[in-house]
């Protein structure tokens, strides 16, 4: 999980986390060739004697999961996202198979020769929709499911996204990015000499956010919503101007209007957290605005008749954390009422019921991820529970669902000893109709799983925690512990498969991951008790989880271990600086210094006047008593310092401040680049993910004893 700016979901708090929807393939991904299908580690074979019962990091590869299911209206057939772990190109690939709800049997569809991912039915369920990179870029393609035929609609300079039947599935609108030729500033000089190699032209900028995290530099650009016809032909672009226009689109019945949320505010870059839902006429390109507020308003459903438009928003007051509320109006803008107001969750991927009388929505819940039916009239009833998928190295929240006509509710479910699969929820009843993984699970001895509260000492707050043992783990026996922290900070962990955390056991340590506040699905109050105030008694919370560790006789007090990434990283440095209980701790992609960070992140807008209250030059202290650097002095914890090599969200500049100032201290330390990864994707490649955790590993083992300070300033060991 990564720190998120909140610009494209227009949410001040996603600022460090990105939950990962693993609907559709990273970019870097859609830039590659057609490749095969992917090749699993145990498919190469091995001379081994018998089968290694603990988790390694070659069992990455061995990887797969399920993600965005999309079910028929007749609900006979899901569509899913099969995503592998390809040993000989190191990445995930995406393929689409089909699943028969009645019988179980599964097909393959696309995304046997290059990436497949964003399946989405016709409105008759006769033909799927989906974007594949078969022919070497990311293109609309659709496939005739009776036939078994597939043809590709586009040819397009970029990705696909957002995908929409129009409802007499005759169209299929879309958003993409539509490249700008940005501001020019001169030129060099015109009498190049033929076969001179002249140095590359200037780079030139304008944009507040000139770079993003998973992107790199930033070409200029907006994204534009388009409609093609699902034969073919040439895609009309139906939206203009310097806006970005995309997200979920949703047609009218009749076919004439498109309902999208956008910021089209000539202060969008300054003022990111807010946007509109806007009526597109489809014929003439015209547009209208039907909510107007400060705040970001997003992701409207048109309801079965046309009557009524849901969507999501909140009123923007300025806090680092803001639960979505769950809105209709109708269709011209007038009636807005909230559904939610006294319902105290974040809901996500709004659907109408077929009747017309109830919105599907996701979400969060002590760590754990559920849907729920929203009636119109407030009622909320929940539907289907055990969502998973927000990833596979950390135990995140997450996962997607899709609902058919008849209220059968197809989602992504997993535990702790198992990523996601395609599960069926029907009249309370629920049925798993994929086993992804099911060799690893017949060979490995995969790390258990249990709950544990503590009470935090600051205010008696409950505090969750999920404990992984090592596999055969004897009741009684105390083990070394890794304190595991998840980033965000607004995002949340739970009984989920990691990766990290399997390797970490099947190391021997116990490994606690908790939910501290600032946590999300425990409340908006809870989340925003650290507004402006982070990181600070959150420290308290994670203490307080880690000595009811200890009173479980389950951690080892002369053995604990500290680790975290993004928002995790953070508090991480943050500890450290406040005690020296921990043999050893490894901050992954932290942010150090908030005044560095805030003006050279990809969220310049947000992380200021949102997470601190004010600008640098406007409270400079305010800065510096959140900044883990202002605790340097204290450190005196052997300390490695990891950090994806093209990060701009937590930029590397961070991770280098903190490990050059352990190196002045004379505080063991070490600098782990990743080469290629951002942000988000620091986990991306099933190599380096190994490879990670296994230097964390082997940095813990090499200070299990502790060590003996030099004096401050000399070199570290």
């Amino acid at each position: 999980m990564a720190f998120v700016a909140g610009v494209a979901a227009m949410h001040p708090v996603a600022g460090l986390a990105q939950p990962e929807q693993q609907a559709e393939a990273p970019q870097s991904q859609l830039r590659e060739a057609a490749a095969p299908a992917a090749m699993s580690a145990s498919s190469i074979g091995s001379m081994r004697t018998g089968p290694d019962r603990m988790f390694k990091g070659a069992d990455l590869f061995d990887l797969a999961m399920a993600a965005d299911p999309q079910i028929s209206a007749d609900g006979r057939h899901i569509a899913y996202v099969r995503r592998s772990n390809d040993i000989m190109s190191d990445r995930m690939k995406s393929a689409i198979w089909l699943i028969d709800t009645e019988t179980s049997e599964e097909t393959p569809l696309a995304g046997q020769n290059g990436d497949a991912f964003s399946p989405r039915w016709s409105p008759d369920g006769k033909r799927l929709a989906y974007v594949s990179t078969q022919d070497g870029t990311a293109q609309l393609w659709v496939r005739w499911m009776d036939e078994g035929e597939a043809i590709r609609l586009t040819g397009l300079p970029a990705s696909p996204g957002t995908l929409a039947w129009s409802p007499d599935g005759r169209s299929i609108a879309y958003s993409m990015l539509v490249k700008d030729e940005g501001l020019k500033l001169g030129a060099a000089p015109d009498q190049k000499p033929e076969e001179a190699q002249w140095a590359e032209p200037l780079e030139i900028y304008d944009l507040l956010t000139y770079r993003a995290d998973g992107e790199g530099y930033i070409e200029p650009g907006y994204e534009k919503i388009f409609v093609v016809a699902a034969t073919g032909g040439a895609p009309r672009q139906l939206t203009f101007g310097p806006y970005h226009d995309g997200g979920p689109l949703s047609w009218s019945p009749d076919g004439t209007t498109l309902y999208f949320g956008a910021n089209r505010q000539p202060d969008w870059q300054t003022d990111p957290v807010d946007g509109e839902i806007w009526a597109l006429d489809v014929a003439s390109g015209r547009l209208a605005a039907l909510t107007n507020r400060d705040g970001p308003d997003q992701a409207p459903s048109v309801s079965p008749d046309g009557r009524l438009i849901a969507y999501l928003g909140f009123d923007d007051v300025r806090r680092a954390y803001e639960h979505h509320d769950l809105y209709v109006m109708n269709r011209d803008g007038s009636g807005i009422r909230n559904l939610t107001a006294e319902w105290d969750y974040d809901p996500g991927n709004i659907m109408w019921d077929a009747a017309g009388r109830a919105i599907y929505a996701q979400y969060d819940v002590r760590g754990e991820t559920r849907v729920a039916r929203i009636g119109l009239d407030g009622s909320v009833r929940d539907v289907a529970e055990g969502l998973s998928g927000g990833g596979l190295d950390r135990p995140y929240t997450g996962g997607s669902f899709s609902v058919s006509d008849k209220g059968l509710v197809a989602f992504t479910g997993g535990t702790s000893a198992r990523p996601a699969e395609v599960q069926l929820a029907r009249g309370g009843n629920t049925r798993t109709l994929t086993d992804l993984n099911s060799t690893l699970r017949a060979v490995k001895a995969l790390a258990p799983v249990r709950k544990i509260t503590a009470s935090s000492s600051h205010d008696g707050i409950e505090i969750d925690g999920w404990l992984t043992l090592p596999p055969g783990y004897r009741e009684g026996s105390r083990v070394p512990l890794i304190l595991e922290i998840h980033g965000g900070p607004f995002a949340a962990y739970g009984p989920h498969f990691a990766t990290d955390n399997q390797l970490y056991a099947a190391a021997g340590y116990a490994v606690l991951s908790a939910n501290p506040r600032g946590s999300t699905s425990y409340g908006e109050a809870f989340a925003n008790r650290i507004d402006k105030a982070y990181p600070g008694d959150d420290y308290l919370d994670l203490m307080s989880i880690v000595d009811r560790a200890i009173e479980l006789g389950i951690a080892d007090p002369d053995a604990l271990f500290v680790t975290g990434g993004s928002g995790g990283g953070v508090l991480t440095s943050w500890i450290i600086g406040k005690t020296n209980r921990f043999k050893a701790a490894a901050t992954q992609k932290p942010v150090i210094n908030w005044t560095t960070q805030a003006l050279t992140s990809d969220g310049p807008a947000v992380f200021g006047p949102y997470w601190i209250g004010s600008q640098p030059w406007e409270d400079p202290v305010a800065y510096w008593e959140r900044s883990p650097l202002s605790l340097v002095g204290n450190v005196a914890t052997p300390t490695l310092v990891v950090v994806g090599s093209e990060d701009y969200r937590t930029p590397v500049s961070e991770a280098e401040q903190y490990y050059t100032a352990l190196r002045l201290r004379g505080v063991p330390t070490a600098l782990v680049k990743v080469p290629g990864a951002s942000h988000g994707g620091f986990a991306a490649r099933p190599s380096q993910s190994a490879a990670k955790a296994s230097a964390i590993l082997a940095w813990f083992d090499k200070y299990r004893l502790g060590w003996a300070p030099s004096a401050v300033g000399a070199a570290s060991q």
